[in-house]
């Protein structure tokens, strides 16, 4: 049985027992985005709401939608796929105003209906490939609409979460019933933020809450992103010149730094914007530890070899010449960039994804769409081949 499957199983089952048990959860005073009481922000998070179209993806019995209408005005579509969950939410609130409650797989709902104004989801998003749910869910919202997520980070037996984008077993526990085994997404912020990024949001804000209680080990992760507008006109990229490097030259490394702000940048004396990097030294051990000197000699930040992870290598030709350049990913770094002494690249500035300037130095933009192919950046085409994990260091 696949990992979804499970769950539609699972809550439908939960579903059932809630039913049994004529239990429907109150209204809240104010909107919560861990199991805890008073613990974390309010309905704030999600802007301003009055009269806008919000989804409540994963609604359960509806209570949170149902807030979210008479505390603040919206208008709430929840979505469940559990007929039985369905039924809880219809048979306590069916005749709330300016709230609609769905049964449907969220995916094709957004498929089909008109975009909405914000969406949110408390626990429930982990319940479904996200591969599957966050292009749908970029479909679905408009430019701007803010996405906010409550997930699991660390369950009960102190397991923290996985830095692969892969389901693990998981159980929901209610009353006295057997546990009902569940398929998860625990992913760690990090990678939760590559997925919402490669599909089109900006991570603004990450969020850890631990239980109240120091001895329960839980930890919930609230994520705050928001829909990035849609693609401007393609970027242009130019080379720095006509020469062709110098054969020393031929082999060099690019390092991305993606922070709050976006990707870091520096302006070449002659004039190209271009990520930190440069030519592979004799000295040099390894591909990463040119990047870290190139990051320090560069920048002035100090990162290490353990904090750098080879994307692959790029070939392309100049002028007959062999050009041989291999991208990296920086996770962790010190400091601020500033320009340094005798560098041509300095003016370091970080920029965003959507809004990458013009003028990109050839590897550079290379490097980038190797990264993150969907990103609009014209360049000379170039042979990548990406490193399996073995040859990555993490």
């Amino acid at each position: 049985m696949s990992a979804e499957a499970t769950n539609t199983r699972a809550w439908h089952i939960y579903g059932q027992r809630q039913l049994a048990h004529a239990y429907t959860p109150p209204v809240p005073a104010r909107l919560g985005w861990t199991p805890w009481e008073g613990i974390g922000p309010g309905a704030e998070v999600l802007g301003e709401i009055t009269g806008r179209r919000v989804l409540d993806i994963g609604s359960g019995a509806g209570h949170h939608a149902v807030h979210l209408a008479q505390a603040h005005g919206a208008l709430v579509t929840g979505i469940e796929l559990s007929p039985t969950q369905h039924e809880r939410a219809v048979s306590a609130h069916a005749d709330v105003p300016d709230v609609e409650f769905v049964q449907a797989d969220v995916t094709e709902y957004l498929a089909e209906t008109e975009p909405f104004d914000a969406a949110y989801a408390i626990g429930s998003l982990a319940f479904i490939d996200p591969h599957r749910s966050l292009p749908a869910l970029r479909d679905g919202l408009r430019p701007g609409a803010p996405l906010i997520l409550s997930l699991l980070h660390t369950d009960l037996h102190g397991r923290g979460p996985s830095t692969e984008v892969s389901p693990r077993e998981q159980t929901i526990l209610l009353r006295d019933d057997p546990p009902l085994p569940t398929q998860m997404w625990v992913l760690a912020p990090q990678l939760w933020e590559d997925l919402l990024t490669e599909y089109g949001f900006r991570v603004e804000a990450v969020d850890l809450f631990p239980h109240p209680d120091e001895n329960v080990m839980v930890i919930q992760q609230l994520l705050r992103a928001r829909r990035l507008p849609d693609r401007p006109a393609r970027v242009s990229s130019r080379p720095r010149g006509t020469r062709a490097p110098a054969a020393h030259a031929a082999v060099g490394v690019g390092a991305i730094l993606l922070g709050r702000q976006g990707i870091l940048l520096g302006r070449h004396r002659r004039g190209t914007l271009e990520l930190p990097g440069g030519s592979v030294e004799a000295a040099d051990g390894s591909f990463e530890d040119a990047v870290v000197r190139e990051l320090a000699e560069e920048t002035g930040l100090i990162a290490r070899t353990g904090d750098v992870e080879l994307l692959g290598t790029l070939v392309d030709h100049v002028e007959g010449v062999l050009r041989i350049t291999v991208g990296a990913r920086v996770h962790t770094w010190k400091g601020q960039p500033t320009t340094q002494p005798d560098e041509s690249v300095g003016d370091w500035a970080w920029y965003s994804l959507d809004q990458l300037p013009n003028g990109l130095f050839v590897c550079s933009a290379q490097i980038l769409t190797s990264w993150r192919p969907g990103l609009s950046i014209d360049h000379p085409p170039a042979h990548f081949t990406a490193f399996t994990p073995t040859q990555q260091r993490r």
